[in-house]
């Protein structure tokens, strides 16, 4: 006996669709630290009613890319020092062990991909496109971490990437750089290298050098 296809729920496309637009324009630090959004504004630029657009706030509000006050005001998060410095470690944490395990799937196409890449993100550090910058640095960790197979511990890693995002927008723009960071070249060359602390020490270099750039 075949089963029938379902009809999908209009409802829940548009609000799956208004959550992973505005979850991409966080991470990526479209908007800034401590904007308000509200469930009508939503709806209303995404022409849809306020039912998706609620619930595509309080998934982001559950996964900490958006805050929630006692009062229902919704904003993108506005990180103090010891916040962003809790943030760090985990990444510190988290993403050696992506790299570590990533470490004995790396080939030569995806050095080639990482290389790929990080010319990008030169080149938006050379424009000085604060957006461009952070989405083309996670897109290089992301790839990377793709290769370690661990989906529910780069699921963690996104998060954090998640709750950073405003900061980070906020943070880059005032930086002037010439081009990426080394430790992404380091990163190559220990992928490269087979070096597995090499790897471990570039990517904790790479999320230190960041957090003194948040903190500073």
């Amino acid at each position: 006996m075949l089963l029938q296809n379902r009809p999908s729920d209009p409802g829940t496309a548009a609000h799956d669709r208004i959550y992973r637009l505005l979850r991409q324009q966080i991470m990526h630090g479209e908007l800034a630290p401590g904007v308000a959004l509200t469930v009508r504004g939503l709806a209303k630029a995404h022409g849809v009613s306020m039912t998706p657009a609620r619930e595509a706030l309080r998934r982001l509000a559950a996964e900490g890319a958006l805050t929630l006050s006692s009062s229902g005001r919704v904003t993108t998060p506005d990180l103090t020092n010891e916040r962003l410095e809790e943030l760090a470690t985990l990444r510190a944490l988290i993403e050696t062990e992506l790299a570590s395990r990533a470490l004995p799937r790396a080939h030569f196409a995806l050095i080639e991909r990482l290389q790929t890449i990080n010319m990008a993100n030169a080149e938006a550090a050379v424009k000085r496109d604060a957006v461009a910058y952070i989405r083309t640095n996670l897109e290089f960790h992301r790839t990377l971490y793709l290769r370690a197979q661990a989906p529910a511990m780069l699921a963690i890693a996104e998060t954090v990437w998640l709750q950073l995002g405003p900061t980070m927008r906020m943070v880059y723009s005032r930086i002037v750089r010439s081009e990426p960071p080394q430790h992404h070249r380091m990163i190559i060359a220990a992928l490269k290298a087979g070096d597995e602390p090499a790897l471990r020490l570039a990517v904790r270099a790479d999320v230190t050098q960041g957090l003194r750039h948040l903190t500073g």
